[in-house]
């Protein structure tokens, strides 16, 4: 009811710090924040800077322990190429747990950096939890951006690994993700150590042997890896 959110709403305003706080104990700590707000050192405000937690496990591992393992997790219906899967929960916590022990293998550790340049396909939401198992930083870079473009984001972020596809879908036509990805890298000061490529059935990519890995092979050899608690005020 409106008056049960102007309550709230009062709350939340008189104390800021207090309210957010026990907002926070909705989710899952590795460690409970006691402080809500540190406001020491103001613009530079810090949310539960006492806290530890890792979001992975917010968003997939918590309802499989919920006993929602068999629910959908992720429901892909792409309307260009017609093509529908669904991941559960206990399935979608299995590859994120493969995919952070795949980048665990390739030498990424917690604070490093992982660009993620992919269409929308459900990898693209593994790749991110997986990166967030992890405690590594991902960057999201549209996916068919210009090799120019791509190469700046390369230098910005100085990944360790990129993800990427062979290829995407848009209306009438097939964006060749994979050549894109070589010249920036070729243009890029910065040279990743690894690139993963998803191969889509409308297009196989070639690899560059000894840098580049094929999405499935590289989760298949991997041990899954449990998710690395993190600071609150983190990236």
């Amino acid at each position: 009811s409106m008056n049960s959110y102007a309550q709230i709403y009062r709350d939340a305003t008189l104390d800021k710090a207090g309210f957010w706080l026990d907002a926070a104990t909705a989710i899952d700590w590795v460690k409970a924040p006691k402080t809500g707000l540190d406001d020491g050192n103001p613009p530079f405000y810090r949310w539960f800077p006492d806290g530890e937690m890792n979001s992975c496990f917010n968003a997939v591992d918590r309802h499989v322990l919920a006993g929602r393992g068999d629910q959908n997790a992720i429901i892909y219906d792409s309307p260009i190429t017609g093509h529908k899967s669904t991941l559960t929960y206990a399935e979608l916590q299995q590859q994120t747990a493969k995919f952070a022990g795949m980048l665990a293998g390739l030498g990424v550790e917690k604070g490093d950096r992982v660009i993620i340049y992919m269409p929308m396909i459900p990898q693209a939401v593994v790749a991110m939890l997986g990166c967030a198992r992890l405690g590594a930083i991902h960057s999201v870079v549209f996916g068919g951006f210009a090799a120019a473009e791509l190469a700046k984001r390369i230098d910005d972020c100085t990944p360790k690994v990129m993800i990427s596809a062979s290829c995407g879908h848009e209306p009438g036509r097939i964006v060749e993700y994979k050549p894109l990805l070589d010249g920036a890298i070729e243009t890029a000061s910065h040279k990743p150590d690894h690139c993963v490529i998803v191969q889509r059935e409308a297009l196989a990519a070639d690899l560059v042997a000894g840098r580049d890995l094929e999405w499935n092979s590289a989760l298949d050899a991997a041990t899954e890896l449990p998710p690395v608690p993190v600071k609150a005020t983190d990236p």
